[in-house]
């Protein structure tokens, strides 16, 4: 059951006298932030084809350009960057020199609709979705897969399997950092729903979180799952709604908490770039 407005007001995740800043702007559509390990976040400006840092000193700098138009992003253990790269509907690993290396390029012989977003599992498990948004620079006809689903790489990076068929969309996907919960955003249905994950990568247990779906998505160290669309709100592990931020932007498309701290969430927006401070920090695999 939803919680009412004054309900928002008591939540107390925007720090005190904390303010949306805008911190960049200028693109043509930002996606994708990720954090490294001190705390830099990446982001994509999708159809300019790069993929962007924000140093923890407040500096812009192009990372990876051109990135196979890369969408969604999620930095490993080690280091390297995942990147949903749609230019030819695969999935890139990136190391920290910007050398890429494609891992998945199609699904039992078919080319996948387009990658979307990433999460990877505390041991190395990657999940990814693969909604169909068709691309002015795809040279190529109708889908191939036979739907919209969620996929799982095993480890090793031998195995992908499907583990979602039942979706309409699925876009935004995030998972808690114990690596026993995902949360996968039905765009297309409204909903988000969230999965057990078992350790063969499988999904059991499905189970609706909240009535919204979502284009990006992140966890803070509470377990509020934070979806994006209308600004960014953000829902209890028990799904209630405790808090929205207004963004002043057609679109928010995805978030994550970066700095040196965690405690900044940074939203890609439409054609810029906002932060803002919180009194939480991010999950502990974000």
């Amino acid at each position: 059951m939803c919680q009412g407005p004054e309900a928002w007001a008591q939540s107390q995740l925007v720090a005190p006298d904390a303010k949306l800043q805008r911190l960049a702007d200028g693109f043509q559509f930002t996606e994708g932030p990720a954090a490294d390990s001190e705390g830099n976040v990446f982001f994509t400006d999708q159809p300019n084809d790069r993929i962007l840092r924000w140093g923890v000193e407040g500096k812009l700098t192009t990372f990876l350009q051109p990135s196979g138009r890369a969408n969604g992003l999620c930095f490993d253990r080690q280091g390297n960057l995942w990147a949903c790269a749609d230019e030819n509907n695969e999935l890139w690993c990136i190391d920290k020199t910007g050398k890429a290396t494609i891992v998945v390029k199609d699904y039992q012989g078919k080319r996948l609709n387009g990658p979307n977003d990433v999460w990877i599992r505390p041991d190395g498990g990657l999940y990814f979705t693969d909604p169909f948004y068709k691309r002015p620079y795809w040279k190529r006809g109708p889908k191939e897969q036979d739907g919209e689903h969620v996929y799982y790489l095993s480890p090793d990076r031998q195995n992908l399997l499907r583990v979602a068929e039942d979706l309409e969309k699925p876009n935004g996907i995030i998972g808690t950092p114990d690596g026993q919960t995902l949360y996968v955003a039905d765009i297309a249905a409204r909903k988000t729903y969230a999965y057990s994950i078992q350790p063969d990568g499988a999904l059991a247990n499905k189970r609706l979180f909240c009535s919204m779906g979502s284009d990006g998505m992140t966890i803070d160290e509470k377990g509020n799952v934070y979806l994006t669309g209308k600004g960014v709100t953000v829902f209890s592990p028990s799904g209630e709604r405790i808090e929205h931020i207004d963004v002043p932007e057609p679109w928010t498309a995805n978030v994550c908490f970066g700095g040196k701290d965690r405690r900044t969430l940074f939203i890609t927006a439409s054609k810029a770039f906002y932060g803002i401070r919180m009194t939480v920090g991010g999950a502990g695999s974000q």
